[in-house]
Order: C-alpha cells, then sequence, then structure tokens
C-alpha cells in the first residue's frame, strides 16, 4: 500500500478535523502518500482532491466542521455512481480509502468496499445512532453545545417564569435530548424511543407550577415532535407561559472538546493501522474503552438501542417522560 485517500461526508460533526489530522499524520508516518478528498464522494467522483502533507492539518485540531468540506452525493448512491467512483479510485493509484461520517457515508463506503476497494471507516455523527461504538465523533462536543444553550436559557426562564420547551437534533435518536436532560436537570424530555403521554406531562407540569415551580425545561428531539406542537398541544395544561427554541446548527458546530479531540485522533490512527494490516469493509468503533474493528455489515444491519437504564436514571431524577 503506498497511497490512501481520505474524506468526510453527510452531516458535520466537531471532530472530523482531528480525525482527518490523524489519518494523514499516521499514513504520512508509515510511509504512505495521502490524498484528501474535497466534498465527499462528489470529490472523488469529480476527480477533486489534493495532496495531504503534514502542515496541511497543522492547526485544525480544535476547529469544528471539516477541512476537506462535506456534501451529500445523490449520483453516488446509484450502482453506477459508486463503479465510476471505484475507477477513479483506481485510475489515481489509491489502495485505501478512509471514510468519515454517519450512516450514510458508511453505507458508501461499504458499497465500494463490496466492489474491491479497502475502505476503512470512522464513525461521525452527532446523533450517536451508529451501531458498533459507543460514542461517534462530534457527540460530547454536541452536547457541551447544548448543556451550554440550556443553561443560558434557564436564567431567563427562571427570571420571567416561563416555559421552555428547546428543540434538539435526532431524527431516530433521542441520544441527544435525554442526555441533556440528565445534564441540565429538564423537567422533561420527549424522545422517539420512548411513547409519551403529553396530557400527562402537563399534569405534572402543572402540579409543579402548583408548588411554586414556575419555571421548567422540556427538551425534545427533533425525531419525537417539533417544539411548536408541543408547545400548541401543552398550552392548556401549564400555568404559565411558553416559550421556543430550536437550536439547529449551532450543535454541530464550536470549539472540539477534549474527548472529542481524542477520540477521533485514537480512531484516525486506528483506522490507518487498520488499512496497512490488510483489513477492509470495517468500522472502527469503541467499546467498553477499547478500540474494536466492526464489519459493516454489522453496522448496515443492526440498529443502536439507547441503554434502558437511562430512561431509568432520567425517572429517579425525576425526569418526565
Amino acid at each position: 500500500m503506498k497511497r490512501i485517500g481520505v474524506l468526510t461526508s453527510g452531516g458535520d460533526s466537531s471532530g472530523m478535523n482531528a480525525a482527518i489530522r490523524a489519518v494523514v499524520r499516521a499514513g504520512i508516518d508509515k510511509g504512505l502518500e495521502v490524498y484528501g478528498f474535497i466534498q465527499g464522494y462528489a470529490g472523488v467522483l469529480d476527480k477533486h482532491y489534493k495532496v495531504m502533507e503534514s502542515s496541511s492539518v497543522s492547526g485544525i485540531i480544535n476547529r469544528g466542521g471539516t477541512i476537506l468540506k462535506s456534501a451529500r452525493c445523490e449520483e453516488f448512491k446509484t450502482d453506477r455512481g459508486q463503479e465510476e467512483g471505484l475507477d477513479t479510485l483506481r485510475d489515481l493509484g489509491v489502495d485505501g480509502l478512509v471514510v468519515i461520517g454517519g450512516d450514510g457515508s458508511l453505507r458508501g463506503a461499504n458499497a465500494l468496499h463490496e466492489l474491491g476497494m479497502p475502505v476503512v471507516g470512522i464513525p461521525a455523527t452527532i446523533d450517536n445512532d451508529v451501531y458498533g461504538t459507543d460514542m461517534a465523533i462530534g457527540v460530547d462536543t454536541c452536547l457541551n453545545t447544548i448543556t451550554w444553550a440550556i443553561d443560558t436559557i434557564k436564567d431567563t426562564a427562571s427570571s420571567h417564569e416561563r416555559a421552555f420547551i428547546i428543540e434538539v437534533m435526532g431524527r431516530e435518536s433521542g441520544y441527544l435530548a435525554i442526555m441533556s436532560s440528565l445534564s441540565c436537570g429538564a423537567e422533561a424530555a420527549i424522545v422517539p424511543e420512548f411513547p409519551y403521554d403529553l396530557e400527562k406531562i402537563g399534569e405534572k407540569l402543572a402540579e409543579r407550577f402548583k408548588e411554586g415551580k414556575t419555571d421548567s425545561i422540556i427538551i425534545v428531539a427533533e425525531g419525537a415532535s417539533s417544539a411548536y406542537t408541543i408547545q400548541r398541544r401543552l398550552k392548556n395544561h401549564i400555568g404559565f407561559e411558553t416559550r421556543i427554541t430550536v437550536l439547529g446548527h449551532i450543535q454541530r458546530g464550536g470549539v472540539t472538546s477534549v474527548f472529542d479531540r481524542t477520540l477521533a485522533s485514537r480512531m484516525g490512527v486506528e483506522a490507518v493501522n487498520a488499512l496497512t494490516d490488510g483489513k477492509t469493509g470495517v468500522m472502527i468503533g469503541l467499546s467498553k474503552n477499547k478500540y474494536v474493528e466492526v464489519p459493516f455489515a454489522d453496522v448496515m444491519e443492526k440498529k443502536k438501542e439507547l441503554d434502558p437504564k437511562l430512561f431509568d436514571l432520567a425517572r429517579a431524577l425525576g425526569v418526565i417522560l
């Protein structure tokens, strides 16, 4: 193996740059040439890349986003697009590829693997919904951002005696909502994995209002409902004003946390080691504080479930589900 490629794809998450940096420097340390493809799989199809030197990744470990950019590529979802991508990589003399991204990105990586290209994946998604890893790159930074935002909102909520309904990301996973509710002392969390009863939530919030609790924080995962729907349906159950905050894309960016910098660096080095050891069709995962190689087949076919103990913990701490 003389030349490897690296790309970031799908939604960005803080820590992607740290992973790119690790792949580039680990590759150079092993005597490899490293190509960085711009805008993910679109960059592969368009032969849009740059040769990465050690200096190319200097000073980026703390930066959110991705210096290689990211884009969703519909063409690459087709058989023809994947075959063209393989041909391009071979024309460029790329002997192996590291793909950094979430579920969709890893599916693209698996397609190239099945066509014969050595590929190793690195999970990077704020939703933390990729099977095979306890944590994905970007989750910790995202939770720190959400916690900061909610702590700030709680100041005004208590000052004006209001309930704030805060919508966080998570189309199919309530991980961000449940974890932020635990860390911020929210009154209620609404997540897609758990059936919720708004009437029950409203009644309990009203009870707390009568007991003297004149402000509340309700956290909603976007995959469970919208903050606007929750506000409309709760209007008649709460004894004080409600306001809405949709955190949106602020959750994706920001200075990368120490945990994500370390996680991304370790995963990047492990990915290069896997490629040079002849491994392919695997994702680097973190399981019980150990770095493991998870077959793409498992990543694609199995669903990551929220730990039921998180719901038990939430109830014990007074979070209404």
